[in-house]
């Protein structure tokens, strides 16, 4: 089971972008983050005629998640549990059926600036609801994923130039600790799992030439709960999709499973 997940910065903005990725790379399972719509309103019917079952969690202009398959989904939901007056679509989940059922959960978490702030106590406090979700998942047993748009820079290798993200909500130490709480649950960091070492970003700003001068930060982040770990063949970031016309500020990042 190949397993992408992509921001994809706005489905109607990235509609060539993102059915040219479909075509040639495949995924069985892509979830997206940013796809800025509503759900009546997404397109898709162009996704499920390249063979797609769409199920979306939209939002008016900002935020919104979804998840693609090639395979079965069952038990889809939608929107983080905790919080009943949260309005943001950050958060859908369902189980794909392969060769082994996977929980699939997809997240656009919080960017969190400017820090300190409103929006930063949004971040932390939606942090602390997905650690709650996070040891339901462990105590369910079943292979599960939490992937997506982290908004976490987790050490200093993941960013270029570490040092001017100290302040940012994405790399402040309350916001990594946050993280790692989750983490230590017991669950793998597939990407880091394979690969160490500098250099390996998932975004890349518009501005200053980022991209050319690979000034870029690692935020898109697979947690794996133990059984799915078991299952874990590689992950992998496609960095050369940041290239292409018209892309994302971020790229797909892939697990590849033995389900």
């Amino acid at each position: 089971m190949k397993i992408a997940t992509f921001n994809i910065n706005g489905v109607k903005a990235r509609m060539g972008a993102l059915t040219q990725w479909l075509a040639e790379s495949k995924p069985d399972v892509a979830v997206l983050q940013e796809i800025k719509s509503v759900d009546e309103a997404f397109p898709r019917e162009h996704f499920e005629d390249m063979g797609y079952t769409v199920e979306t969690h939209g939002q008016k202009g900002f935020n919104g998640v979804a998840i693609f398959s090639k395979l079965p989904l069952e038990d889809v939901t939608h929107g983080l549990p905790g919080d009943d007056s949260d309005e943001q679509a950050r958060w859908i989940e369902a189980i794909a059926i392969g060769e082994i059922a996977v929980r699939i959960c997809g997240l656009y978490l919080p960017n969190g600036n400017p820090a300190p702030g409103p929006k930063y106590d949004y971040k932390i406090a939606w942090m602390e609801r997905l650690k709650a979700r996070a040891e339901a998942l462990l105590t369910d047993e079943m292979p599960a994923i939490m992937c997506g748009d982290y908004n976490i820079i987790p050490q200093a290798e993941d960013a270029k130039r570490s040092e001017a993200w100290t302040e940012d909500a994405l790399f402040r130490l309350e916001s990594r600790e946050s993280y790692r709480r989750i983490l230590n649950l017991g669950f793998t960091e597939a990407f880091r799992t394979k690969t160490h070492g500098e250099g390996h970003y998932s975004f890349w700003d518009y501005q200053a030439g980022a991209w050319e001068r690979n000034d870029g930060i690692r935020i898109d982040h697979f947690l794996l709960t133990p059984q799915c770990a078991d299952l874990l063949n590689t992950c992998w970031i496609e960095a050369e999709v940041r290239g292409r016309e018209k892309p994302s500020d971020h790229v797909p990042v892939w697990v590849d499973l033995a389900a």
